[in-house]
């Protein structure tokens, strides 16, 4: 029976990342199949010549995943010239003149630009902090720095963390930190999300400090920090 337990386990081991890429993989598809559809049907509601071709269209299976990356790249490759980024301009200005849609597109943008910005500091380094009590550890990223009124009420060096939530990274929490209470990690920012993914199970190997990184956080010593004592740190540069 122990040998038969381990086979089954080895087996649903290499299957339970096949199904659930695939499940993946088939939700997308379905979403954007559905958002195709809609389109398609509002299509005909206003042209209803396009009933025969609608529904032609209708049981291709994928086809509205292929016409959205179409989308995308299309409209990547409109605004990337002067043309284009006069009518991305005109479009914004008409979009935050809109009582009610101009703070919801508005902050859509600016996380948006954020998260998305080769520029940006989000999501740009691993850092290990003490959450939710102190002596309690876990994986958070670096966002940025608090600004605004915010910043006015911070006495000291602080920056801007997400603390994911595990299995589901995409929910967490917003935290602004003392800088000495902030420790960088080597590991890249894709190897802490399948660290926090699973669970901890799946651990990246350990690297030597990167001679590259600008502006490094505090490192925290061997031993320095007990587990009931936070770590005691100087601060370090502004990000």
């Amino acid at each position: 029976m122990p040998r038969l337990r381990q086979y089954f386990i080895t087996g649903l081991l290499v299957w339970l990342p096949v199904g659930i890429t695939a499940w993946v993989l088939l939700w997308l598809v379905s979403a954007l199949d559905g958002i195709f559809l809609s389109v398609l049907a509002a299509a005909e509601a206003m042209l209803p010549g396009l009933g025969p071709a609608a529904d032609r269209l209708r049981h291709i299976p994928g086809l509205g995943m292929i016409l959205v990356a179409i989308v995308l790249f299309g409209t990547g490759l409109f605004v990337a010239n002067m043309f284009g980024q006069w009518w991305l301009r005109q479009w914004n200005q008409l979009m935050t003149h809109i009582p009610v849609v101009r703070s919801i597109y508005s902050s859509v943008q600016q996380v948006s630009n954020t998260l998305f910005s080769g520029s940006g500091q989000a999501f740009s380094r691993a850092l290990l902090i003490q959450y939710p009590r102190q002596g309690a550890w876990t994986i958070a990223f670096l966002t940025g720095k608090p600004g605004g009124e915010v910043a006015d009420h911070l006495d000291g060096d602080f920056v801007s963390v997400y603390v994911p939530t595990t299995p589901n990274p995409t929910s967490g929490f917003f935290l602004m930190m003392p800088r000495a209470d902030v420790v960088e990690l080597n590991m890249r920012v894709d190897e802490a999300l399948k660290y926090v993914i699973s669970m901890g199970v799946v651990a990246p190997a350990a690297r030597e400090p990167h001679p590259g990184l600008p502006h490094p956080m505090p490192q925290l010593p061997p031993g320095a920090a007990g587990p009931s004592d936070p770590p005691d740190l100087p601060a370090g540069p502004a990000a």
